[in-house]
């Protein structure tokens, strides 16, 4: 079995908007990577042993004296690195160089001049210049600008605007970028990142989604051994992948409750059920709780208020179905890495407390079960993958993101169960015109809202006095 994890790559976050991207642009070309806030432990990146250090953008202006640095313990392990924009501005203040506050701020697109075929950018071009220079097209954010090459350092990349575009120390691989290959503006981006992880810190591109379930299938059977585990599967992307992948690796000593608050889509609890309970052969209980959670919601008009009374009601019925199963030692989640990396935050600032999975946190402590989170170091996309591979329908890892507490918090005011059901045909129609136009993949999210307030329309010929509904649909820009 392929060692997935045998070659790495470090990534320092320095508190970018775009630094996640980078991670994940490092894994779709194959090799493992981890995101970490700059100032982790010396000990822990010793430990972690990469092939290779990538430091990220981020907000910090480098010319102040308290501004973030890249540990110098980084710079000692040996490795290449690759600065971004802030973290090729830190690079050079913190081995000679200087940076200073540019003539031209640059927001938005530009053009990069490639210079002295360095291995970074040779032959990596968009288009060809009458000079016979390669240029690249790129994305810029920044204000401040390296204006003094470290000793060493070479230029490898200018603009009209900004004459140190990019630099490297080829004797220690060190390289820096102002403009960011993680985005998908920068035409280039992910050949260039390509260039560095594969051929400058020669990763073996192991990090692949059959690898990836082989790891994880063996991990869990270590891991539980004979013991059972119990899963809260909601129909999420997450529980339904972490459902699937326990049932391959350990079978019928999973059990899963699916607790059907009657605040989900049309026909999604049957939808669940037969793709896990009849075509995988996984043990469902089915819980049957509408009541439960319309009594609980009834006169309740505030939407944070709502959300709290959906969960609840769900720890407690998640609970009293868990009271009912024997010998259940281990309780799974479906944690993926971005919520790992909400924990993580910089020793410096304040550490963001890693969010509860909707489905379970908060359950009694007298329920003392030790937790299996096969998903931590995925993200969602490779989330998705997986699930493919394991055989859960598209429709039902691709289609729209929908809310932890369900439709309750797409009826406005007062949650009842003619409210539900309206919205859920809604809903339905809604989805079925969007597919039936060849638009729902087209768009990243769209819904349903419901209105407690009549209004007078037509059906058929006829005039008629009903309820309202509002219809959305977001296409979000990608970068």
């Amino acid at each position: 079995m392929a060692n997935i994890h045998h070659d790495k790559i470090l990534i320092l976050d320095f508190g970018s908007q775009y630094t996640q991207l980078i991670a994940r642009r490092v894994r779709e070309i194959g090799i493992y990577c981890e995101l970490l806030p700059y100032d982790v432990d010396d000990d822990f990146i010793k430990k972690f042993n990469p092939k290779g250090v990538i430091l990220s953008g981020g907000p910090d202006t480098v010319t102040f004296n308290d501004s973030a640095r890249a540990p110098q313990i980084v710079f000692d392990l040996g490795v290449p690195i690759l600065g971004i924009c802030y973290g090729m501005q830190t690079m050079a203040t913190q081995l000679g160089g200087q940076a200073t506050s540019a003539d031209k701020h640059e927001y938005g697109f530009a053009k990069v001049r490639a210079h002295n075929h360095s291995s970074l950018l040779n032959d990596i071009a968009d288009e060809i210049n009458t000079k016979g220079h390669g240029l690249l097209d790129v994305w810029m954010s920044h204000g401040i600008e390296v204006n003094t090459l470290p000793d060493g350092f070479q230029l490898i990349a200018s603009t009209d605007n900004c004459a140190i575009a990019g630099f490297a120390n080829v004797q220690k691989h060190y390289y820096g970028l102002q403009f960011h290959p993680e985005v998908t503006h920068t035409k280039q981006g992910k050949h260039i990142l390509e260039r560095f992880v594969a051929g400058i810190c020669d990763c073996q591109k192991k990090w692949t989604t059959d690898n990836i379930i082989a790891d994880l299938v063996q991990n869990l059977k270590d891991q539980i051994g004979n013991n059972n585990v119990l899963l809260g599967l909601s129909g999420g992307v997450d529980s339904s992948v972490v459902a699937a992948l326990l049932n391959k690796a350990i079978g019928e000593q999973l059990t899963c409750v699916f607790v059907d608050n009657g605040l989900l889509r049309l026909k999604e609890g049957d939808e669940v059920m037969q793709t896990f309970a009849n075509n995988m052969g996984v043990k469902v209980i089915r819980a049957n709780a509408q009541k439960k959670f319309y009594d609980a919601l009834s006169n309740e008009n505030d939407p944070e208020a709502k959300r709290k009374i959906i969960g609840h009601a769900f720890i407690e019925v998640f609970e009293e179905e868990a009271r009912k199963l024997d010998d259940i030692k281990f309780l799974a989640q479906g944690t993926i890495y971005p919520d790992v990396i909400e924990s993580a935050g910089a020793a410096s600032g304040k550490a963001k407390v890693i969010k509860s999975h909707h489905n379970v946190g908060g359950l009694p402590k007298d329920l003392k079960f030790e937790l299996v989170e096969p998903l931590k170091e995925l993200f969602k996309d490779e989330v998705r993958e997986l699930g493919v591979k394991l055989g859960i329908p598209a429709p039902m890892l691709y289609r729209h993101p929908f809310p932890g507490p369900g439709l309750g918090v797409r009826i406005l005011g007062q949650v009842k169960q003619e409210y539900a059901d309206i919205l859920r045909l809604a809903d339905a129609i809604f989805m079925q015109e969007l597919y039936n136009h060849d638009l729902y993949d087209k768009v990243n999210q769209a819904f349903v809202v419901f209105l407690p307030v009549k209004s007078v329309g037509v059906t058929g010929d006829e005039r008629r006095y009903d309820f309202v509904v509002a219809l959305r649909a977001l296409k979000l820009l990608t970068l």
